[in-house]
């Protein structure tokens, strides 16, 4: 241990003199502690590390510097202002490649209970996450993604089906024909999904940027908004009275991926700097998807 070993990427030059943008790791595994929903929990992430090598006669960075500095991140709770502390810390561990800048990628899968429409059950969801910071200079910026699935019906398509109901109905009554309550309510049962829109899993992708001062990096409460405004959440466990409060909702919300972007987009706008948005509908009547982006 106390023998003197060689370092080539300190005695050697590079072999071609040329800056690098970024240098570093990639999918290190770190616990990582989250406060949300008033909890803390340990959540296993995969963390990309990287530093800037303005130097080009320099072979290469100190990539075990960068592995010891990350494990001030799996001591403390994660928030924007312990990731800007051990973004300074990469830096000033290359002062000596003239590193002026740092990047950090965070991805994990955050569990979060969620209740039932109606019942007393409960469930967990996931909800990926990918966290990105950089330092440069005296610049820090936290750009947070999360991605959020829901269900989404066709406007258009209810539009037809609900035609082919009417005609069906127009068929069967004459224009004269008295019908009573009872009859019209057993006709429903028998015809009202006559025809049925088509309804698919669909998915938000969401970014918003966060500064170092906020004290939490407030991932339930961007997951809840975007939640909110689609108003269809896919569900975990549910019962028989769950099922049909979930088809309610569905058809109170029908919406096209253009109608998903900007209701997201109005509801995150007065609370979440720059809020990006891309929606994603994974069609039942194409074997395609449709899509809407909006910043």
């Amino acid at each position: 241990m106390n023998a003197v070993l060689p370092d080539v990427s300190l005695t050697d030059d590079a072999p071609v003199l040329t800056p690098l943008q970024w240098v570093g790791m990639q999918g290190i595994d770190l616990p990582v502690t989250l406060r949300e929903q008033q909890h803390c929990r340990e959540i296993h992430a995969r963390v990309d590390a990287q530093v800037d090598l303005p130097a080009a006669h320099i072979k290469g960075i100190h990539m075990s510097r960068l592995y010891l500095l990350l494990d001030r991140l799996s001591k403390y709770e994660l928030t924007p202002g312990r990731l800007q502390q051990v973004l300074l810390a990469m830096i000033e561990s290359h002062a000596d490649c003239n590193t002026g800048s740092a990047r950090l990628v965070l991805s994990f899968d955050l569990l979060m209970r969620r209740p039932a429409l109606v019942s007393a059950l409960s469930g967990w969801k996931s909800y990926p996450v990918r966290l990105e910071v950089i330092q440069r200079d005296e610049c820090f910026s936290l750009c947070m993604e999360v991605t959020v699935e829901y269900s989404s019906t066709c406007p258009c398509s209810a539009a037809l089906a609900r035609q082919l109901v009417e005609r069906r109905f127009l068929d069967t009554f004459a224009e004269d024909q008295p019908i009573n309550r009872d009859e019209m309510a057993h006709w429903l049962r028998q015809n009202a999904t006559l025809a049925t829109p088509h309804s698919q899993r669909s998915e938000a992708r969401v970014s918003v940027e966060l500064d170092p001062t906020s004290s939490s990096l407030r991932l339930s409460e961007l997951i809840g908004s975007i939640e909110a405004a689609v108003a269809t959440p896919v569900q975990t466990a549910v019962k028989r009275a769950d099922e049909q409060a979930f088809a309610a909702l569905n058809g109170a919300n029908l919406m096209f991926v253009e109608d998903a972007a900007r209701r997201i987009r109005q509801t995150l706008q007065p609370t979440f700097n720059h809020p990006r948005i891309q929606v994603r509908h994974l069609e039942s009547l194409h074997p395609h998807d449709a899509v809407a982006c909006a910043e």
